[in-house]
């Protein structure tokens, strides 16, 4: 199912591109816009992931440089009955997460150096299992397709806004140009929050699943959206069409549960989480944030090791 949502996506913004590409330099545009479009879509299927992954410098990890994270994902892959995926550091103080990949046999975890300095062993488990739960929903392959798309149309928005269209040969002229340039980065950012809102929902659930331990990811939760308006990710105020990738929307500003935000209501997913650990028979409270080191006890020399 996830694969015909990518194919459809793939169809829009190939129109979106060739729409933009058509306004800004007619048929010809139209035509140079499509075969980009066509090359754009089958590099973006290979090589989304990496391109993603090198943006944010993520540092691939073993079990010899970070014991202890690569030990947590084999463990919580295998209950998930997934295949192990490769697991990245990204020395990001504000702490978040995502996974990308085309597929669970070719999927990644990428975890910020912040989420490992911050959080207690229960905590990044949750957060981990989230993480592998949009793995094996499939997810990982739209929402990385639909991060580079956005991206390339953003860049082809901005293209117009300098070359315009000087001799009107697509009809629409100068107003059908500013109004693409309008319309262009909103359609994409649309996409993104369309394949990303409810997406998270059922991640938190199924993670919650593969962790054992619900209440454990509703505290990461509220720890990381508490920390979030205190430390900046410049990768991703530079990149914000990479925003829904991650387990919280990394932007600064307000977050709102309503169609302009990349993800749910950080206080909905709490209460969705709390609701599932009342259904299993534990106490829908979250515990007051740990305040001892990370790991659950003894702080190490480096948040990986």
């Amino acid at each position: 199912m996830n694969y015909a949502k990518t194919a459809i996506l793939l169809a829009a913004m190939t129109a979106l591109f060739m729409g933009v590409g058509l306004l800004v330099g007619g048929s010809t545009g139209m035509v140079i816009a499509f075969v980009v479009a066509c090359a754009m879509n089958l590099w973006s299927y290979w090589g989304s992931d990496r391109a993603v992954l090198s943006m944010y410098g993520a540092e691939e990890v073993n079990p010899a440089s970070a014991p202890d994270l690569y030990a947590m994902v084999a463990r919580l892959a295998e209950r998930a009955g997934l295949p192990m995926p490769r697991v990245f550091l990204i020395h990001e103080d504000q702490p978040n997460a995502f996974a990308t990949g085309r597929n669970p046999e070719n999927a990644a975890v990428a975890v910020n150096t912040g989420l490992l300095a911050m959080l207690s062993r229960e905590e990044v488990e949750g957060v981990v299992a989230h993480e592998l739960a949009h793995i094996k929903n499939r997810d990982t392959l739209t929402m990385t397709i639909t991060a580079t798309l956005a991206g390339a149309v953003s860049m082809l928005a901005n293209f117009a806004a300098f070359s315009g269209n000087r001799d009107n040969r697509s009809g629409f002229g100068i107003i059908g140009t500013i109004a693409m340039l309008v319309l262009a980065p909103l359609a994409a950012s649309i996409v993104q929050m369309a394949v990303s809102r409810s997406r998270e929902y059922e991640a938190d659930r199924l993670g919650a699943e593969i962790s054992g331990n619900p209440l454990g990811l509703a505290s990461a939760l509220a720890r990381i959206a508490g920390a979030h308006d205190q430390t900046v990710n410049q990768t991703a105020e530079h990149n914000p069409q990479t925003a829904h990738m991650f387990i919280i929307n990394p932007l600064s500003g307000e977050r709102m549960d309503s169609l302009f935000s990349t993800h749910p209501d950080t206080g909905n997913r709490i209460a969705a989480l709390q609701q599932l650990a009342a259904a299993w028979g534990a106490s829908g409270e979250i515990a007051a944030p740990v305040q001892s080191a990370p790991w659950g006890g003894q702080r190490r020399r480096g948040p990986w090791g």
